[in-house]
This record gives C-alpha cells, structure tokens and sequence, in this order.
C-alpha cells in the first residue's frame, strides 16, 4: 500500500514538473514568433523581389 502511494507522489510531482517546462518552452516560442513577425512586418518595404 505504501509502494503505491510513494508512486503516486512521484508521478505527480513528475507531471508538475513536465508541465513548468512545457509551459516555460510554449512562453518562450510565443515571443519569438511575435518579435520575429514584428521584426518582418517593420522591414517588409525594403523587401525587393
């Protein structure tokens, strides 16, 4: 009974801890995508093709 009760608490403190990094790394990739869309909208007239 102890095992499985030891099991929980480390999948769910794994589970906390995969969801702090997914979080973290979704944040990050959200503001590079809006500074690099800031970023092409700002040069887009100096663009020639």
């Amino acid at each position: 009974m102890e095992k499985a009760y030891l099991t929980m608490k480390n999948s769910g403190t794994g589970s906390i801890v995969i969801g702090i990094i997914v979080l973290a790394v979704g944040i990050t990739a959200g503001i590079l995508s809006i500074v690099n869309g800031a970023c092409l909208l700002k040069n887009k007239r100096e663009i020639t093709f």
